[in-house]
């Protein structure tokens, strides 16, 4: 499946949601764009979730570039997808590799976002890439989220470092990273408790984990991805901020994005906290894991609207 294919497959939802309200916009005969024309394109480019800023930003292109004019969909929509493109743009963010040595990754996010089935994901890409795994489940305080673990890395056939219950996570991130150098891995992925962002002492647990990883390996980790579960639309914008604070996330995966028609958080993220996005969850298999690239993002969002543009 090409990475087109897969964002339409993970942009289902938000396309439907898109393909009739846009759609409903407009008459055979073209649309005046005036500001009830406008009003209405601001409610339904906020209704993907892409936030206030980004929509009125958007809004504001065509206001500029079409006001008192009749005009198609396909002129509305040229235009929207410029726009988006380019509030999307970012710098090509692939996993900044350790130039010697193992690349240690630490991965967090609150409950439930889909960090463990990301991990799985991130460490299937890497291994079809012919490098070698390690997986740390850092999540002392759940054994649901270890025995998750474990399983994935058993079908991915990748050693695992796991604790007791209740021990001290920033142990086994330690003895991870060990088990990564003894065995001359090429990748080290530590998972770490799912924890709301308003929780100040298991956000200081995150920051001692990330001070530990960096004791071991020069300038790990070296990456620090941020896991948010699409569904939950703008309370990411907050998510993101917070762990950012706390332990200088370099990156965010965008789980259950085929699960939601909010696919529009994606501009609000670039937009209001400035990470990259660099891969969006788009299934429950382990390949379904897109690099995020947000011309073929925006081209798949709008593509069976756009077929003749």
């Amino acid at each position: 499946m090409g990475i087109l294919d897969k964002f339409k497959q993970g942009l289902s939802k938000t396309k439907q949601l898109l393909n009739t309200d846009i759609r409903d916009l407009f008459k055979d005969e073209g649309r005046l764009v005036d500001e009830a024309f406008l009003d209405e394109l601001f409610e339904t480019l906020v209704k993907t979730d892409m936030g206030v800023q980004a929509a009125q930003e958007t809004v504001d292109d065509i206001r500029t570039g079409f006001r008192a004019r009749v005009v198609r969909m396909e002129d509305v929509l040229q235009r929207i997808k410029e726009k988006l493109k380019s509030l999307l743009a970012q710098p090509a963010a692939p996993i900044d590799f350790a130039e010697s040595g193992p690349t240690v990754i630490m991965v967090a996010g609150v409950n439930g976002c889909g960090k463990t089935t990301s991990i799985a994901k991130l460490g299937q890409m890497f291994i079809s890439d012919g490098k070698k795994v390690v997986l740390g489940a850092a999540d002392t305080f759940r054994a649901a989220a270890v025995e998750q673990l474990t399983i994935w890395a058993d079908r991915l056939q990748t050693p695992i470092v796991t604790g007791p219950r209740g021990s001290d996570p920033a142990s086994v991130a330690h003895r991870t990273v060990a088990r990564a150098l003894e065995t001359g891995a090429d990748v080290c992925i530590v998972d770490t408790a799912g924890r709301l962002q308003t929780q100040q002492g298991l956000m200081q647990q995150l920051t001692k984990i990330h001070r530990v990883l960096g004791k071991q390996v020069p300038d790990a980790p070296h990456e620090v991805l941020l896991v948010l579960d699409a569904t939950t639309g703008q309370n990411g914008i907050s998510q993101a901020r917070h762990f950012t604070d706390a332990v200088q996330c370099t990156g965010i995966i965008l789980a259950k994005l085929d699960g939601t028609a909010k696919g529009g958080v994606v501009v609000a993220i670039r937009q209001q906290v400035g990470l990259p996005v660099k891969y969006i969850g788009v299934g429950e298999k382990a390949e379904d894991l897109a690099l995020f690239e947000p011309v073929s993002f925006v081209d798949a969002l709008f593509e069976d609207l756009g077929k003749s543009l």
